[in-house]
């Protein structure tokens, strides 16, 4: 890949690649969510908010080439905020191009702006490309997941 990534926050204008990218990614995880799903989360993200999930998007060469969803919320151990950055996903043609880095160092300084640095999310332990990323810029919890039957 040759140029510039840009990392910015989604436009209104995005919807139509926002809507692809989001699709791959839901498309990897082997699911799939309606169009009044699409609407609703599209609406969220580029809505005022401070409550609803956020997005920042690469774009490389006019295009959305990644995208991440990311909110900040309450914690019960802390007076401060956390972020959870809820989707990370960068096309395949870009990946290993520095895109997944830039867009989680984007959530990053999202959240050191507000003053509250905690950042964390989730991945399935077979997604081994993004664990190899994330291994390099996060530290994996001794946390397990469970979730209502």
């Amino acid at each position: 890949m040759t140029g510039q990534v840009l990392i910015r926050p989604l436009r209104a204008d995005d919807r139509p690649e926002w809507a692809a990218l989001w699709r791959d990614y839901l498309a990897y995880y082997e699911t799939t969510v309606s169009d009044a799903v699409y609407d609703s989360t599209f609406g969220r993200l580029i809505g005022e908010d401070p409550q609803d999930f956020s997005c920042f998007v690469a774009e490389h060469d006019g295009r959305l080439v990644g995208l991440t969803h990311y909110l900040f919320h309450r914690h019960a151990w802390t007076l401060d905020n956390t972020c959870y950055l809820q989707d990370l996903f960068a096309d395949p043609t870009v990946r290993g191009t520095g895109v997944g880095r830039a867009l989680i160092e984007a959530v990053y300084g999202a959240a050191d702006e507000l003053g509250n640095g905690s950042v964390y999310w989730l991945t399935q332990d077979f997604n081994q490309t993004a664990r190899r990323l994330y291994d390099r810029v996060g530290k994996q919890s001794p946390f397990i997941r469970y979730q209502r039957k």
